[in-house]
C-alpha cells in the first residue's frame, strides 16, 4: 500500500507576511534599540521597514532570506542621520534601569554607526564575517576592521566583555530587559502601507499635473523671437546746430521785388531769343 505525499500549503500573501512579521518583528524591535537607544524609534523602524516589505512584497516573498531583507530595511531607517532633527530627539530618552546596562547602551550609542551596526550583527545577532560585510554593503576586510576597532572601544570602557561571547550575552540581555512596546499587529502595518503607497501615488500624480500646466502656461506666454532690448536715448553734444537763412537784407530785398515784378520768362539776359 502505497503512502502519498501530503499536499504542500499554499499561504496567501497576506498570510505569509503575517507569519514573517510574527517571527521576526519583536527580535527587530530589540536590536533597533540597541542601534539607537530609543524606544519609540526602534518600533517605528521596524513597522515603517515592514511596510515597505508589503509594498514589494513580490520581490521580499522570492528573496533568499526574507527577514534579512526586513532587517536591513530597519537598520537603515533605525539610524538615519535625518532623526536628529526630529523635535522629539531633543530630550533625552530614559535610561536602562541598571548602572551596568546603562554602561553598555552609552558605550554602544558612542560608536560611530558602522561599526555599532557591524558589532550588533555580528556579536549580538551572530552573523558571520561575510553575511555581516554583504549586509553592511562592505568588504570583509573593511568589516573585520570594524568588528575590531568596536571590540576595543567596549572593552576601554568595559573590560570584562574583552570575550565576545560575554559581549554576545551581554548586548541580549540588554535589548531584553527593556520593556519595548511591541510593534502594531500585522494587518495594521499592512493597512498602513496600502495607504501610504496611495498617498505617494496621489501625490505623483498631483506633482506630475503642475509640471505639466506649468509647462503649458510658460509656452504659451513665453515670446517666440528675440526682441532686442530698447537702448535708452541719450543726447548728442558738440554738433554745431544746421545753419538757417536769416532776414533779408535791403538788397536781397530789392533784387527779390524785381525779380518778381518782371515776366515769367525772366529777364532779357537769361531769356534765350530765336533768330
Amino acid at each position: 500500500m502505497t503512502q502519498t505525499a501530503a499536499p504542500a500549503v499554499t499561504l496567501t500573501p497576506d498570510q505569509a507576511f503575517d507569519a514573517l512579521y510574527a517571527f521576526a518583528a519583536p527580535a527587530l524591535v530589540r536590536q533597533a534599540y540597541l542601534l539607537t537607544g530609543r524606544r519609540e524609534l526602534a518600533r517605528e523602524s521596524v513597522e515603517r521597514a515592514f511596510q515597505q516589505a508589503w509594498q514589494r512584497w513580490p520581490e521580499v516573498a522570492v528573496d533568499r532570506d526574507p527577514a534579512g531583507w526586513v532587517r536591513a530595511a530597519a537598520y537603515e531607517y533605525a539610524m538615519s542621520p535625518w532623526h536628529r532633527l526630529r523635535p522629539s530627539h531633543r530630550h533625552p530618552e530614559v535610561p536602562p534601569a541598571t548602572p551596568d546596562d546603562r554602561l553598555l547602551l552609552s558605550v554602544l550609542l558612542d560608536l560611530p554607526p558602522a561599526y555599532r551596526r557591524t558589532l550588533v550583527l555580528h556579536d549580538g545577532l551572530g552573523l558571520g564575517l561575510p553575511e555581516t560585510a554583504a549586509e553592511t554593503e562592505a568588504s570583509t576586510p573593511a568589516t573585520a576592521n570594524r568588528l575590531l576597532h568596536a571590540r576595543e572601544a567596549v572593552t576601554e570602557r568595559i573590560p570584562e566583555l574583552a570575550d565576545p561571547t560575554e559581549l554576545a550575552r551581554r548586548l541580549a540581555e540588554l535589548g531584553s530587559a527593556e520593556r519595548l512596546r511591541a510593534a502594531a499587529e500585522p494587518d495594521t502595518v499592512r493597512t498602513g502601507s496600502e495607504r501610504r503607497a496611495r498617498r505617494w501615488t496621489r501625490a505623483a500624480i498631483a506633482l506630475t499635473v503642475l509640471v505639466i500646466g506649468s509647462t503649458a502656461i510658460t509656452l504659451r506666454t513665453a515670446p517666440d523671437h528675440y526682441e532686442a532690448p530698447l537702448v535708452p536715448g541719450s543726447g548728442v553734444r558738440g554738433v554745431p546746430p544746421r545753419p538757417a537763412p536769416g532776414p533779408l537784407s535791403k538788397e536781397d530785398v530789392k533784387l527779390r521785388t524785381k525779380l518778381r515784378s518782371l515776366p515769367g520768362a525772366g529777364p532779357e539776359r537769361i531769356r534765350p531769343q530765336v533768330r
